[in-house]
């Protein structure tokens, strides 16, 4: 099997807010000999926000985000379930509507790139279960997660909307995803079944209603926890900051103690890979995780 090699969207929360993130991700696919290349040049996609107001300024960050990611004549990687959102929608558009991209283009031509549509755009995880395969991690474990209940907490933009999400993670349901479960077995964990495990955190309505989006986290958290969940793992580090960052204010809405690991899921990789915590950026987690 040739070497995987891809370019790294990181976006912005990874580089800032989550930096365990980034480490953890470079740390792995070092052990499991996947080649990143970081783009250094690429911006925000626009945290599904920037839409709401200039379509056309967030198609543009988008396309010159993936345009590097073409010159490389690579496929890109999102580490971020809405950068995977924004970063494939707007690929999906562009695509698909000639005048979209030529208006697209325009803009580009500004700062001497030219969107083509020839890069793959996939989230982190599809690489890994659906590129490297389940079998192939398996064989790299050196510590596997024995005795470990671990839920995992897909989120929604990394699954929805399926029609668009399923060009690039390989037909996961979005009723019933299953890609982080098989990892977990693979890497010797037990996957905790539960009904929250595609729904929505509420990030992206924290600063506007905090409330709504602990009872999202709480709802999910506390179902995870009574179906047994000793440890979360999540691919998205915008889910991983409100269950991880804001345990008591959830557990405070809830009325019920929160105090449950949250982990990135190159984290929960790593650990199964025997790599050490201070290289996987355990150290950064608010929630203890002294657990490893």
């Amino acid at each position: 099997m040739a070497k995987l090699k891809y370019a790294l969207y990181t976006g912005c929360t990874a580089r800032e807010s989550t930096p365990e993130l980034l480490q953890s991700t470079m740390a792995i696919a070092e052990a499991l000999d996947i080649e990143l290349v970081l783009l250094d040049e690429a911006s925000c996609c626009g945290a599904s926000h920037l839409q709401d107001f200039d379509d056309m300024l967030s198609l543009t960050l988008n396309a010159r985000n993936i345009c590097y990611a073409e010159k490389l004549g690579l496929t890109m990687v999102t580490i971020c379930n809405t950068c995977q959102l924004n970063t494939g929608m707007t690929k999906d558009r562009l695509d698909s509507n000639e005048k979209l991209k030529a208006a697209v283009n325009e803009r580009l031509s500004e700062v001497g790139l030219e969107y083509k549509g020839t890069s793959e755009v996939k989230h982190f995880l599809y690489a890994l279960v659906d590129d490297l395969g389940l079998d192939a991690i398996a064989e790299k474990v050196v510590k596997p997660l024995t005795d470990m209940q671990i839920a995992a907490f897909y989120g929604c933009h990394n699954i929805r909307p399926s029609h668009l999400q399923h060009k690039s993670n390989g037909g996961e349901n979005a009723y019933a995803p299953d890609s982080i479960d098989k990892l977990i077995i693979a890497l010797g964990g037990k996957n905790v079944e539960y009904e929250h495990k595609n729904k929505c955190c509420g990030f992206h309505v924290e600063l506007q209603a905090p409330k709504t989006a602990n009872r999202l986290s709480g709802n999910a958290m506390l179902d995870a926890i009574d179906q047994g969940a000793e440890t979360i793992v999540t691919p998205c580090p915008l889910c991983h900051l409100r269950m991880d960052v804001q345990q008591h204010n959830i557990a405070k809405e809830m009325g019920r103690e929160i105090d449950i690991p949250v982990l990135h899921l190159p984290q929960m990789v790593g650990l199964a890979l025997g790599i050490a915590p201070d290289k996987l950026g355990l150290n950064h987690n608010v929630a203890d995780v002294t657990f490893v």
